[in-house]
């Protein structure tokens, strides 16, 4: 399966990253084309020596059987108006992570109807290949939107949905890797308040949410069941939660999910 990537940006440099240190992919069926970022093509060759690089975005459109748009939303239209007529629609697969544009957009830019296009949400995750990925698709058939859903599970975990889901699976994912960050950087406050030092905090709460997250993921267990594990009657972890409840800590989460619809 040969991939070419327009843009060598955050998410297309980490995607063409993520790629090529998966031993079982060979690197020399990537292409990676960016008119403007010379310095990150460069690291790319450099780190990566088999993988392909242009500055004409053309060059990832030849030969290739999925194309990644991983350039910025209202770059979309001007990059892509050139490169239509090139794309052979009824073989390639167009992929875009621009947030925000739509399948309906997508399907606009081809000259194909219907085209096999995707779009893919990754959060930042994907730069240690630990994304939390989402793919929506018109046009796709089943062996398509498994060979998109194979590429994007080499740099984590993937989710094929509806579009009509993905403002709401962004806000739990994309948005909400920040707002797990920012748990982190809270805990780890508050341990140096307890007491402990900032490093060993951060890495205490790090260790922690791992843990957290693992213990559900193995067990398919209800967070509330595993607090009540943990709870004792008048213990200080129970005085924990309810002094976070009383300072709002769920209505937060909740609200702050809902702003970020």
């Amino acid at each position: 399966m040969k991939i070419g990537i327009i843009g060598a940006g955050n998410m297309g440099g980490a995607i063409a990253r993520g790629l090529a240190a998966d031993p079982d992919f060979c690197t020399a069926d990537i292409t990676v084309c960016s008119p403007n970022n010379h310095g990150e093509l460069d690291a790319l060759k450099a780190d990566y020596p088999d993988i392909n690089v242009d500055t004409d975005n053309e060059k990832a459109i030849l030969g290739t059987d999925i194309i990644i748009l991983a350039v910025k939303p209202w770059l979309v239209y001007d990059v892509m108006d050139p490169l239509s007529p090139k794309i052979q629609w009824e073989k390639q697969m167009l992929v875009s992570v621009a947030a925000g544009i739509t399948l309906s957009q997508l399907e606009d830019l081809s000259l194909c109807t219907p085209p096999a296009v995707f779009r893919v949400m990754p959060n930042t995750a994907i730069a240690v290949r630990k994304s939390m990925t989402f793919i929506c698709s018109i046009g796709a058939s089943d062996e398509q939107i498994k060979s998109v859903s194979d590429i994007f599970s080499r740099l984590g975990s993937v989710m094929v949905i509806d579009e009509n889901q993905m403002t709401a699976c962004m806000a739990l994912a994309s948005c909400g890797i920040a707002y797990a960050m920012r748990y982190v950087r809270a805990a780890s406050e508050g341990g140096v308040e307890l007491g402990v030092k900032a490093d060993l905090a951060k890495d205490i709460v790090l260790q922690t949410m791992q843990g957290a997250a693992a213990l559900l993921q193995a067990t398919g267990a209800h967070p509330e069941a595993e607090i009540d594990k943990v709870t004792t009657p008048g213990g200080i972890t129970i005085k924990g939660l309810n002094a976070m409840e009383a300072h709002g800590f769920t209505t937060s989460v909740i609200e702050g999910l809902k702003a970020s619809k």
